[in-house]
């Protein structure tokens, strides 16, 4: 039952990515193959960090099952492109969603491969967020990894989660349910309150004033004066 949970929330959080992914390429006018591009970026980008720093064999290359889900993603976008291009909340909705299930199947991959509750936090965050991070690159965004919003924040809230309903006793399945309900919910009230982290600002020095004419000629003056006592 394990595996065939972490099978279709791996299959909906990468179609939910890929649209997140290809929505943005509309925006920008890219054609097709570039929407699919973007949109297979952001569905697999995380994964496939994830699995190389685990030494595993990265995912999407076991089967064709991410490449075709990404295609289905472009129809649908295509299909329904003034539904799901022109609602601004969409894009939240479907990142969102993608987010919080793919933090899950970093979590559960980690701890499959023998390592600690830590280490598959740190991966279910680099999951859930690097395929992002990589598509706002591609368009020339500032990624929205590092901006004020409560990204990053759910997604260690979510492993948090986890780590709490496993140390309770809970089986997977339920704490899998219960980190992606927390990552869900956090991003829901952080857009309905407008939750945000502090901003680090940069305060340049203040530049001083040039001297005025005046100030020069005076400064010239005493100069010479000095340098006639010198001279004496």
């Amino acid at each position: 039952m394990e595996e065939t949970f972490l099978f279709i929330i791996e299959v909906i959080g990468t179609f939910a990515f890929a649209i997140s992914g290809i929505r943005l390429a509309a925006f920008k006018s890219f054609d097709w193959f570039g929407a699919y591009t973007v949109g297979l970026v952001t569905a697999i980008g995380g994964g496939t960090l994830r699995d190389v720093l685990l030494d595993i064999p990265v995912f999407w290359m076991q089967t064709w099952m991410y490449l075709a889900v990404t295609a289905a993603s472009l129809a649908v976008v295509i299909m329904f492109r003034k539904l799901l291009v022109s609602k601004d909340r969409m894009l939240f909705l479907f990142d969102t969603l993608g987010l919080a299930l793919f933090v899950v199947i970093g979590i559960q991959k980690t701890l499959a491969a023998g390592y600690p509750m830590w280490v598959a936090i740190v991966m279910g965050l680099i999951t859930g967020s690097f395929g992002g991070v990589t598509r706002d690159i591609l368009i020339n965004e500032t990624p929205l990894f590092f901006r004020k919003d409560i990204y990053a924040t759910a997604c260690a809230a979510g492993g948090m989660a986890y780590w709490g309903a496993a140390a309770a006793g809970l089986s997977p399945v339920p704490s899998q349910l219960i980190c992606a309900l927390t990552i869900i919910v956090l991003r829901m009230c952080a857009l309905r309150w407008n939750w945000s982290l502090p901003v680090l600002r940069y305060e340049p020095a203040k530049k001083t004033a040039a001297p005025t004419e005046e100030e020069s000629n005076c400064t010239t003056d005493r100069l010479s004066d000095r340098l006639d006592d010198t001279d004496q």
